[in-house]
């Protein structure tokens, strides 16, 4: 595991898996949120994210924590591993309800500079809605890029550490 995608629904648990992973396999971290989202919520344009990617993906290792569309294709050709993180939608807005409340007023670490968290109807809807206007594309896109084999589907809390021990054990014995 050298070039690592992580996607998912807001709220799946994407950027805590990066973060444990990254530690774990000493790997380089992007968080798309950081990169793509400008001051007061303002998203960089398609050409500004393909340009971000472009720099980041030719590089020897990373892992990249996100699910936006801006160069899919070429960031799954490119990972050696793929880990789409399709928990339950209520699992998923529960955290998200938790996120809220924990850091409403303040910018987390995995998001863009001067986004702070606020509550947003727009993006409640967004998570409602996943599992059947961006899952299907992901999983297109994830079917007609990548060696099957090295795709990890991970369905509940229970599955993701469950991967992250069997990584860890991994990486143990290749050290």
């Amino acid at each position: 595991m050298k070039k690592v995608v992580v996607m998912g629904s807001s709220g799946s648990g994407k950027s805590t898996l990066c973060r444990t992973l990254a530690s774990e396999l000493q790997l380089p971290l992007y968080h798309l949120d950081v990169l793509f989202w400008k001051p007061q919520w303002i998203m960089t344009s398609e050409d500004e994210q393909e340009e971000i990617l472009q720099n980041i993906i030719p590089k020897q290792s990373w892992i990249i924590d996100g699910s936006y569309s801006a160069c899919l294709a070429e960031r799954l050709s490119a990972a050696d591993t793929v880990i789409f993180l399709d928990l339950p939608r209520k699992i998923c807005l529960f955290r998200i309800a938790k996120r809220l409340l924990q850091n409403l007023g303040k910018t987390r670490k995995d998001m863009g500079e001067g986004c702070k968290e606020r509550f947003n109807l727009e993006f409640i809807k967004y998570i409602w809605d996943y599992p059947k206007k961006r899952k299907p594309y992901i999983l297109n896109t994830i079917k007609q890029t990548v060696n099957q084999q090295n795709v990890h589907i991970l369905t509940s809390p229970a599955a993701v550490k469950a991967f992250i021990v069997a990584k860890k054990i991994e990486n143990e014995r290749e050290n």
